[in-house]
């Protein structure tokens, strides 16, 4: 009892009072998160699209995540964190009962678009939040904590929706609408400004001219990115075509929503224990790794046909996605040079974006045209081959690493985004 006492008070003591606000604010935010998790039965079911037209919808959820978070961020520095988590929440909170209640399939699409620049709108202004308030050396035990949140609420919000989608589909979109008014009511009566202004923020320093042909002209980095993009294509199938799937074997929505909530269980329970396991290895070895488990895992379910079946391919990629999270936070900021590490965040960010905006997409048409089952070999073949991407390109990466460390111009490891993940990812 005394060890657990002490283990809680080191995981949790310390921190301000704001940054538990922000925290209570991402669960309960979380624990309604049901429309993006059951967007492809809805809009298959209940609306009568095609597989290709949910992808379609999905990715323009994706497209206008693009412009929320560049613009989000933008906001952040310039307006302030405040008011545009406000603006954010509430402007979701809106298009998700406008998504809720349209119809036609330009409406659908249209409200999407607009509440996926909304919701990811909101993302950079929270993080930037976090940072402001939460003092260096505790930042790594905050990002944790609202790390542990997020998928402790996704996993509860997908068992419920899965119930809440037998009683009536529009309960889901009301539900998700509340969740994020109550987080903006949060922040509105408890969380204060906390972006710097005066000589203080005068004195920050800002990334030089020429920034953007700086990152087009970096390979390694962007070839990262690019076998990010390349495994998110393949992670983000879960909320596009996995409920397709399920629901073509006779599964209802509430199946689907227990087996994807075993990704957040896992999590929850096992992410603790994963540092410990990858600490002193290769990274470019655990993230090749990782590309092959999510690989077979997604691969396997061309076979599934029941609900314990599609359960054990969901723990088997959950396990390449907590294998691929920690070596992804240390070598962003570790390949990032000190005065552009904002805009190196950004362009990986962006990845998750545009497999957001392609992945339901390419997922669809590749179902429609060529079938289920192939759509998820081609799955498995894309895991492979980034895994011998990442273990050909490691050393070059490795040596740029070592290089801006060398030089001064590396920061220290930051925790990377997830989906969302989906993600965010």
């Amino acid at each position: 009892m005394r060890t657990m006492r002490s283990w809680f008070r080191d995981t949790t003591g310390g921190l301000p009072t704001t940054f538990w606000y922000l925290w209570s604010g991402t669960l309960i935010n979380r624990l309604g998160s049901f429309v993006l998790v059951f967007l492809a039965i809805y809009l298959t079911q209940e609306r009568g699209f095609s597989a290709s037209q949910a992808g379609l919808v999905i990715g323009l959820w994706g497209v206008g995540g693009a412009f929320g978070t560049t613009a989000g961020g933008t906001l952040a520095d310039r307006w302030g964190r405040r008011p545009t988590l406000l603006t954010a929440h509430v402007g979701a909170a809106a298009m998700m009962l406008a998504l809720g209640l349209a119809r036609d399939l330009w409406a659908v699409a249209l409200g999407a678009l607009l509440l996926g620049m909304f919701a990811e709108a909101a993302r950079p202004a929270f993080g930037a939040m976090m940072i402001d308030v939460v003092p260096a050396k505790d930042r790594l035990r905050a990002f944790s904590l609202n790390y542990w949140a997020i998928n402790l609420g996704f996993a509860c919000a997908a068992v419920l929706a899965g119930l809440a989608a037998q009683a009536d589909y529009l309960l889901l979109f009301v539900v998700d609408a509340a969740t994020m008014l109550i987080t903006a009511l949060i922040i509105f009566t408890k969380v204060p400004e906390t972006r710097q202004a005066g000589p203080a923020a005068a004195a920050t320093k800002v990334a030089p001219r020429g920034a953007l042909r700086t990152i087009l002209s970096d390979r390694v980095y962007l070839g990262f990115v690019a076998l990010n993009l390349f495994a998110a294509l393949v992670f983000l199938q879960h909320i596009s075509m996995l409920p397709i799937a399920m629901g073509d074997d006779g599964l209802s929505p509430a199946t689907y929503g227990s087996v994807i909530a075993l990704n957040g269980i896992l999590i929850v329970v096992g992410q603790l224990f994963v540092p410990r396991l990858i600490r002193g290895r290769s990274r470019s070895h655990v993230l090749a790794l990782a590309s092959v488990v999510m690989g077979v895992g997604f691969g396997l379910t061309a076979f599934a046909g029941t609900a314990w079946f599609y359960g054990l391919t969901v723990l088997i990629w959950t396990v390449g996605e907590m294998l691929n999270s920690p070596s992804n936070s240390t070598l962003i900021a570790e390949l990032s040079p000190a005065e552009l590490r904002g805009r190196y965040q950004g362009v990986f960010s962006l990845s998750w974006q545009i497999a957001g905006a392609s992945a339901p997409i390419l997922g669809g048409l590749v179902r429609e045209h060529a079938g289920n089952d192939t759509l998820w070999y081609g799955c498995a073949a894309l895991g492979l081959l980034t895994a011998v991407a990442h273990l050909v390109s490691g050393p070059a990466r490795e040596r740029r690493a070592v290089a801006l460390r060398r030089s001064g111009e590396a920061l220290a490891p930051a925790t990377a985004l997830r989906a969302p993940e989906p993600v965010e990812a």
